[in-house]
């Protein structure tokens, strides 16, 4: 019988496979990963942009390849996970982090674009996770699965639609395939990652039919964050991680006060586009890569540290400090009196 908790290697030591590897946050987790010593194999499906990205990996130490890969294709899929065990001899953690969203209102969104949507941001995560499980089965070893969500797989809101609704059922199936492995006692870690508003080229690569040029609702935070929440499940078990403090204040307020939110969230529509700057509908690369990857950062630039997230990823730390600081607080009380 297999162990059930899983026991993650340190990141030096790591094979990481990482879809939509050529931008945004999945892009600075390939650059992290790979500069503290993990061997990173690619994907997505822009060979240009991939080849660049291991060329500046490799450039400055690391070591990556690549393959190119429609997540929503399960043979895709599969045969990114023989190329990363041919080349590297294994896969320790794998990432689901690919994908794409329509900025839209539902009645003017395109049944084929909806479907694209979840091919992608559903369909893609199920993929990952059942050949990285299978793989991780079978070589006895465990690992760890990371799949990206969104804080939007808890909240609900205007123009994004279809990508709300993909996230959801990203949880919904990460929550799920959770508990089936632990159940089975498999050794294998499985976190969801839930991102706030993130600085990275998602407005300007979505597709878009409001006749305004899209933007993110502030407060915005930099790739990098999420990236270190990634690198950080990689190695230590979590169950779920959202990734700023604004996020998780959101998604408390949508469950405590739920009529009062969907009030709210009925005025971000104007937060989600500019209508300042009127822009012609946009393909994005919803269907077909864009030709413009290989940025982390966006339009929007994001805050680059939060507390929340940091406490977080340190709070069995940070709950010890706080129990020193009270023991001495106390201490010195009792000494006051004496």
């Amino acid at each position: 019988m297999l162990k059930r908790t899983p026991e993650l290697k340190p990141i030096e030591d790591q094979v990481m496979v990482i879809t939509g590897a050529t931008s945004g946050h999945g892009l600075c987790t390939a650059e992290m990963a790979a500069a503290r010593g993990a061997r990173v194999m690619l994907a997505a499906r822009d060979e240009d942009a991939l080849k660049e990205v291991c060329r500046e990996i490799e450039a400055r130490g690391g070591t990556a390849d690549y393959a190119v890969v429609d997540v929503g294709d399960e043979g895709d899929m599969q045969r990114l996970a023989d190329k990363a065990v041919e080349r590297f001899g294994r896969i320790d953690t794998w990432v689901n982090n690919a994908g794409v969203g329509v900025y839209a209102q539902v009645l003017d969104l395109e049944m084929e674009d909806h479907r694209k949507i979840f091919e992608t941001n559903y369909w893609g995560v199920v993929h990952g996770s059942t050949i990285a499980a299978r793989h991780f089965r079978d070589a006895g070893e465990g690992g760890a699965i990371i799949n990206v969500g969104s804080i939007n797989s808890d909240l609900p809101g205007p123009i994004l639609a279809s990508y709300n609704a993909s996230k959801h059922a990203v949880k919904g199936f990460t929550d799920s395939f959770r508990i089936e492995l632990q159940m089975n006692e498999e050794p294998i870690s499985v976190t969801l990652i839930q991102p706030s508003a993130i600085g990275t080229p998602f407005p300007q690569h979505a597709r878009n039919t409001t006749g305004y040029r899209a933007r993110l609702p502030n407060p915005v935070y930099a790739p990098e964050v999420v990236a270190r929440a990634i690198v950080d499940a990689a190695q230590h078990s979590r169950r779920d991680v959202v990734v700023g403090g604004a996020g998780k204040l959101q998604i408390l307020g949508s469950v405590a006060f739920p009529h009062l939110f969907d009030k709210i969230a009925a005025t971000m529509a104007d937060k989600l586009v500019d209508r300042e700057v009127p822009v012609p509908e946009r393909a994005g690369n919803l269907h077909r890569p864009a030709g413009d990857d290989g940025a982390v950062e966006g339009r929007q630039r994001g805050r680059h540290f939060s507390a929340f997230s940091t406490f977080v990823r340190n709070k069995g730390a940070a709950l010890g400090g706080l129990v020193v600081v009270g023991a001495l607080a106390a201490l010195a009380g009792r000494r006051a009196r004496a």
